[in-house]
């Protein structure tokens, strides 16, 4: 914290000309510092002549780094079902845990979950801890929170993951909070480092113009949530044998209740498990024009994407929306129908196998990653290659 030596300050006002966040003030003809205005950036302290400015730092408390083990995964499941990127996230923690010389584990919330345990040990995890809860029948904040920080607290994990889907974006933030640690979102990158066995945490930054890596030196767990599609499941071995414990953990009533949920029926296919995915942004021009894509993406047994552009537009549901703010999605076929190329859609589209690219502008940016581009009118291109299915 920036604090003022009373003593020294003579109130000349440069530490006040030289403060681009107006954090100081002169009361006075003594400074003053504004708390949640000052960045500790040190401009300050470098304009005082007479040295009447000091940055105090809190001594961090140190953490003992050896009493935390093993790499948990968080396996969500919705009605007793476990969610893809569990099996993703599973092929991930096996390759950390081979490389700490640990145990994976995954961790299994829910109400009469139990039977999954052994398809989590079968894809990969050598230890499971199964909370079985009525008031983790369904997935709400504060219960998932308080049941997961009493599982660190007692186990004490040196890496987490959980996927950046709804359920892990919302509750696993809360956890970091809770134990005092960093958690690095939406990565797409994870390994260790040699040298320090911290984990090593990519994601895109500056909207997905470069990758950035982050680590978590001075703190356990070490916890990220990963991106669906950007990992690779392990083969499913049914004569893998595992450690299944059950821990009861007694859960607070909270001020909140689970009432129901509504799926979203816009779509036949998950977009997210589409081997091909069709496309549509800013050149159909309007929402009635999506039912070319949808006709076309019926025909191939795909499912119908959009960009951001689109759904803001309201021409189609948030949960078609493919890019850094939707869905990230590897299909093996992914057609681009009116989408100049953001490289805020690039993210999220970039990892398919083969790339289709429709637009009328030969410079519109989606070429640069397609493998097939089309230079026209989606408007005649699309219809002839509905009928060309039929």
């Amino acid at each position: 914290m920036l604090e003022i030596i009373k003593e020294k300050c003579t109130g000349c006002t440069k530490c006040v000309k030289a403060c681009s966040y107006q954090a100081i003030n002169i009361i006075d003809k003594i400074a003053v510092i504004d708390p949640d205005k000052c960045v500790l950036c040190n401009a300050c302290i470098n304009a005082c002549l007479f040295q009447a400015l000091i940055i105090r730092r809190l001594e961090e408390a140190t953490v003992d780094k050896s009493v935390y083990q093993k790499v948990w995964v968080f396996a969500e499941q919705r009605d007793n079902v476990l969610s893809s990127v569990v099996y993703e996230l599973l092929g991930k923690g096996r390759e950390l845990a081979d490389k700490r010389n640990t145990k994976l584990v995954a961790v299994l919330f829910g109400s009469d979950v139990n039977n999954l345990a052994m398809e989590l040990v079968y894809c990969g995890a050598d230890e499971v801890l199964a909370v079985d809860h009525p008031a983790l029948k369904d997935f709400t904040d504060i219960p998932y929170t308080e049941a997961f920080v009493k599982l660190i607290e007692e186990f004490q994990p040196e890496i987490i993951l959980a996927g950046a889907t709804h359920i892990g974006r919302s509750f696993i933030p809360r956890v970091a909070v809770k134990v005092h640690t960093g958690l690095t979102a939406d990565c797409t990158g994870l390994d260790i480092d040699p040298e320090t066995g911290n984990l090593m945490q990519t994601r895109p930054a500056f909207g997905g113009n470069i990758m950035a890596t982050i680590l978590t030196p001075n703190h356990r767990p070490q916890m990220a949530t990963v991106r669906h599609k950007v990992m690779m499941p392990l083969p499913i071995d049914n004569t893998r044998q595992g450690l299944i414990t059950v821990v009861d953990i007694p859960i607070q009533k909270t001020f909140t209740n689970f009432k129901s949920t509504r799926k979203d029926i816009s779509s036949k296919i998950n977009l997210s498990e589409a081997n091909i995915v069709v496309s549509g942004g800013r050149g159909l021009k309007e929402a009635k024009n999506f039912e070319m894509l949808h006709t076309l993406a019926n025909q191939l047994d795909g499912g119908v994407g959009a960009s951001r552009a689109a759904v803001d537009n309201e021409w189609i549901t948030y949960p078609h929306q493919v890019g850094q703010t939707g869905k990230t999605i590897k299909p093996k076929i992914y057609i681009a129908c009116g989408i100049s190329g953001a490289i805020q859609h690039l993210a999220g589209m970039s990892s398919a196998d083969y790339i289709i690219a429709i637009n009328k502008d030969k410079d519109a940016p989606i070429f640069q990653v397609a493998d097939l581009g089309i230079v026209g009118d989606l408007f005649e291109i699309v219809p002839k290659l509905i009928k060309k299915q039929v």
